[in-house]
Parts: structure tokens; C-alpha cells; sequence
């Protein structure tokens, strides 16, 4: 017997509003606490221990940090700072086919004196760029 003549039963329904507003939240809350990271920097290829040397080197391109701060390009000291030096790496890779800066830095020289290095070979366009290490003695 159905004592509610009249009246049609109301189908149950899940309300949707309130789940989309949570999700709303949750998905700003994740957008504004992710951090974002821009890389930027240059390609580094550190050579091994075990590479045999070449004997012929024509495309490399020898700077020297020294412990006091002085920048050799191919055995000629450079003065002027981050532009000298990226001048002077320009006309070193004029003509050589891709070439390799190769950075000999004193083990006691300033880290920022090896960073103005790689800034300028970034300005001059080489992108290769090397350390040159030694084999401590046994």
C-alpha cells in the first residue's frame, strides 16, 4: 500500500558542487607551492682517467687560470675581464672546426676566476669546454 498518492519519490542524487569547489582549492594550493627551475648553463664534458691522449689536438683551445687570478689564451695573457676573454676565445676558434675549450685551472685558484671563464666561452659561442686534470702520485 502506498499511503503517498500524489507525491512522486525524488530520485537520490550526489551533489556535485561542492566536490568540483575542493578540487578547485587543492589544485591552486598545488599550483602555487610547486616551484619551477629554470636550468641554465653551459654543456660540461670532464674528460676521464683512463682516455688516452690525442696526438693530434687541432680544434682545442688552452686557457689558464692561475692562481693569482691571471687568464692565458693559447700561452697569451689577457686583460679586460669576462669581454677580453671572450674576445680573445673568439679569435683563437676563428677557422677551427668545433672547437674545445680546455680549462687548466691552479687547484689554488679562485672558483669565480674558472666561472668568468666558462661565462665568457658562453659569450664567444663554444659550448665544449673540458677541465684539464692530473693523476695524483701513488
Amino acid at each position: 500500500m502506498n499511503f503517498q498518492r500524489g507525491r512522486s519519490r525524488e530520485e537520490p542524487e550526489i551533489n556535485l558542487i561542492p566536490m568540483i569547489d575542493v578540487l578547485l582549492v587543492i589544485l591552486i594550493f598545488l599550483m602555487i607551492t610547486t616551484t619551477y627551475s629554470k636550468f641554465a648553463g653551459l654543456e660540461i664534458n670532464l674528460p676521464t682517467a683512463e682516455a688516452q691522449a690525442q696526438a693530434d689536438k687541432p680544434n682545442e683551445i688552452d686557457v689558464v687560470v692561475t692562481a693569482g687570478g691571471s687568464v692565458l689564451v693559447n700561452k697569451t695573457p689577457i686583460n679586460g675581464g669576462v669581454e677580453g676573454i671572450a674576445a680573445a676565445l673568439k679569435r683563437a676558434a676563428e677557422g677551427v672546426q668545433e672547437p674545445v675549450v680546455i680549462i687548466n685551472a691552479d687547484a689554488k685558484a679562485a672558483h669565480q676566476n674558472v666561472i668568468d671563464v666558462m661565462q665568457a666561452a658562453r659569450n664567444a659561442g663554444l659550448s665544449h669546454i673540458s677541465f684539464a686534470t692530473q693523476q695524483k702520485p701513488q
